[in-house]
Order: C-alpha cells, then sequence, then structure tokens
C-alpha cells in the first residue's frame, strides 16, 4: 500500500460573500490510496481561517500522512487528532479503496439514484439586490429552504430582505434559516433574535463568537429564536469536554462538519451526544469539491435524518470534478447515467 497527495485549486462561479470575507477560490487537498492497482481518494475539506487544522505545517503532515499510510488505520487517526481535515479524507480513501474505487462508500437507494435528499439554498452575503437575485434564483430551482449568510452587510438591511421574504412565503411553504457565523455582538443578540423570532425563523447558526460559553448558554435559554451551534464544536477533541459544552450551552441543535469535527465516527459521537440531551442536529459541508460531498451525502442519507442538510455547495465552482451529483428540484441527487472524471488529481 502506498499513498499520495494531489491539490485543485477550485474557482468560485461568483464571488462568495461571508462575515469573514469574500471568497473567490479555495484550495482542495486530496489524499489516493494505492493497493493492488486500485486507487481510493478522499478530500481533506480546509477552510482557510476557520479550520483548526489550518496551519504552516499542514502539507508536511500531509506528506508525513502519505509516507506513514502503512500504519494500521486506528494508530494514524491517533496522530492526527488535531488534523481533523486530514482524518475525513484518510476515512474517504480507505472506503472508496474497499468499494474498488467506485466512490459507491455507503450504497442505499440514494446511490441508486432512486431517491434525492432535501438540502437547503445558500444564500451568500453581498449588498442587497445581490442578494435578492439569489433568492430568485434559489426558489424557482425548487429550493423550498434557504439560509441566509447575515452580520456583514448590516443587519437592518438582512432583516428587510427576510421579512420581504416572509410576507411573500408562509412557514409551511419556505423554510428559513440564517447563519451569523459568529459576527452578532452578545449585547445586542437578544434583540434581533426576538425580532427573527416574529419571522418564524427556523434557526440561527452561531451568533455569537464561540469561547463565550455563558453568553451563549443565557442565549439559548431566553432566545425565542432556535440556536445552533457550528463554529463552537470546532478544535474540541476531548470527550468531556464535548459533553461539558453541550451541557453547559444546552442549545437546540448543532450543526455537524465532518471535516472540520475529524471524520464521520467523531461526528457521529457527537450526533450520538445531542441525542441523548434531546437536542436535533444536521450536516453540513466545509465548501468541498464533489469529492468530499460525495461521501457527506452518502453518509448523510444513512442517518435518516428528514430535516434540511447543507450539501448543496458543489454547485459554487466554475471547476469542480466531474461526478454523479446533481442538484435539482431544491434537492441532492446521485444520477447513475453520470460517471467520474478525476482528471490529473490521481497523477503525480
Amino acid at each position: 500500500m502506498k499513498a499520495f497527495f494531489s491539490t485543485h485549486l477550485l474557482n468560485f462561479k461568483n464571488p462568495s460573500g461571508t462575515s469573514r470575507g469574500v471568497l473567490t477560490h479555495k484550495m482542495a487537498y486530496y489524499i489516493i490510496i494505492e493497493h493492488d492497482g486500485v486507487q481510493g481518494i478522499g478530500e481533506c475539506g480546509l477552510l482557510k481561517g476557520l479550520s483548526p487544522d489550518d496551519v504552516p505545517e499542514y502539507t508536511q503532515k500531509l506528506q508525513w500522512t502519505c509516507d506513514h499510510i502503512t500504519m494500521t488505520p486506528s494508530d494514524l487517526f491517533a496522530e492526527l487528532t488535531e488534523f481533523p481535515s486530514i482524518r475525513f479524507a484518510l476515512e474517504q480513501a480507505y472506503m472508496d479503496l474497499a468499494s474498488g474505487g467506485e466512490k459507491i462508500l455507503f450504497p442505499s437507494t440514494w446511490t441508486r439514484g432512486e431517491v434525492g435528499q432535501r438540502i437547503n439554498g445558500l444564500i451568500w452575503m453581498g449588498e442587497p439586490h445581490f442578494m435578492r437575485k439569489q433568492i430568485e434564483n434559489r426558489l424557482e430551482e425548487g429550493f423550498t429552504c434557504l439560509k441566509m449568510k447575515v452580520g456583514a452587510v448590516g443587519i437592518e438591511r438582512e432583516l428587510e430582505i427576510l421579512q420581504d421574504l416572509r410576507r411573500e412565503y408562509d412557514p409551511m411553504t419556505l423554510e428559513l434559516r440564517v447563519d451569523a457565523n459568529g459576527s452578532l455582538d452578545p449585547f445586542d443578540a437578544p434583540d434581533i433574535l426576538n425580532r427573527l423570532a416574529e419571522l418564524d425563523i427556523h434557526s440561527i447558526e452561531q451568533p455569537i463568537a464561540p469561547g463565550q460559553w455563558q453568553e451563549m448558554a443565557r442565549l439559548c435559554e431566553e432566545s425565542p429564536t432556535p440556536i445552533a451551534l457550528d463554529e463552537e464544536l470546532h478544535g474540541i477533541y476531548d470527550e468531556e469536554e464535548q459533553r461539558e459544552l453541550l451541557e453547559t450551552i444546552f442549545p437546540q441543535h448543532i450543526i455537524l462538519k465532518p471535516s472540520i469535527l475529524g471524520g464521520i465516527q467523531s461526528s457521529q459521537h457527537w450526533i450520538n451526544m445531542a441525542e441523548e440531551r434531546g437536542m436535533g442536529w444536521w450536516i453540513t459541508s466545509s465548501l468541498e469539491s464533489n469529492i468530499g460531498l460525495n461521501a457527506l451525502a452518502q453518509w448523510t442519507y444513512t442517518l435518516g435524518n428528514p430535516i434540511y442538510h447543507g450539501l448543496g455547495t458543489g454547485s459554487l465552482y466554475t471547476n469542480n470534478i466531474h461526478s454523479p451529483l446533481e442538484v435539482r428540484e431544491g434537492g441532492i441527487w446521485h444520477s447513475v447515467q453520470q460517471g467520474w472524471d478525476l482528471g490529473l488529481l490521481t497523477n503525480r
């Protein structure tokens, strides 16, 4: 068995705004494992400025992983605790290798193309006319759940857009979510959460910056708008600390990003703890290309959670990896009529 890693610069179709700035491209990293003429591939969903393993020595750790691929998987994972995106890539690559390189990691009716999965349509930050145009496009594409990024262009303007939407579509017709990425001030947050509740917003992701456990706990207890933790979970690998976080803050929901939390097994552990405490959850991608998105979508379907998941980011790029994945009718589908084209990714 041997391994190597490859890179691919993904280009956004349109500049995509977040509270941390505007994204125009994203570097994707892939681990390819070879054994008996078969290749298994997995994607490291590293997000610059957000992933806990976004460190200067990242590529050196990738090379170290490839150099030590003959270690047992359990020993290798233990050495990569603080590199969650590499752990997830390894999980994918091992499963793909076991599938004969066919990319069918979790066989199901979804991978057979018989059903789709409901996902939210993502609305990026920008000037009001740009955000309204995105909303118009997502609705025309059949989405019945929209998630709007807020916190960068002015909450008043963002609330106006949500108000206009809610006047036209009631909560039974269109589910609305917002994602603040920790951008709200703890002092202002209660008023904003009250105003969001008047619009029947399903939930708000990470209203204030992570690390403020007591302030977040107070918001979760008092807010009429349900709160979902996202960045709050990042970089916490100790099981006792994970339990302490959930029991201190006690959120209504948590959001699982396997590329950031350490892979499928680590994310499943978070899910188990949340369900034991009556908390909701859903899966969200980390802007992966179709390699990582394929693994996420296959696994998510097997979990049987009918809530809207955040799995539609593959259509963001002009040069994504050609795959059987399709976003249509407000959902993500696996088209058995289409194959994979990995191009140069599996070449040194």
